[in-house]
C-alpha cells in the first residue's frame, strides 16, 4: 500500500450511490468484465490525492488504497438500511396528513 495516490471515484450509472475508485488514468476495459456489467457506464465524480488517514463519507483512505493495492479498485455499495419498513411506514404515514 502507496502512502499517497491520486484516485478517481466514478458513480454507477445503473445503480445508485454505488461509486467505484480507481487510480487515476485507470484504464476501465482492465477491470473485471463482471464488475463493469453491473457497475454501467461510469460517470466520472471527482479526483483526489488519497492517504491513508483520509477521512471519506463511508470509509476510509486506508481502506480504499489497499483494496487499489489488492485489486485496483475499492467499490462502495450503499448503506444497508434496518429500518426499510419502518421508513415505508412513515412514508405512507405522511402522505396521509
Amino acid at each position: 500500500m502507496k502512502d499517497r495516490e491520486f484516485v478517481s471515484v466514478f458513480r454507477s450509472s445503473k445503480k445508485s450511490d454505488t461509486y467505484i475508485y480507481v487510480r487515476r488514468g485507470q484504464v476501465w476495459d482492465d477491470l473485471p468484465e463482471a464488475l463493469r456489467s453491473i457497475f454501467g457506464q461510469p460517470v466520472h465524480a471527482m479526483d483526489l490525492l488519497l492517504s491513508p488517514d483520509k477521512k471519506l463519507a463511508r470509509t476510509t483512505g486506508k481502506e480504499v488504497l489497499e483494496a487499489l493495492a489488492e485489486k485496483d479498485f475499492f467499490l462502495q455499495m450503499p448503506e444497508e438500511q434496518e429500518t426499510y419498513i419502518v421508513d415505508f411506514r412513515r412514508k405512507i404515514e405522511q402522505r396521509g396528513k
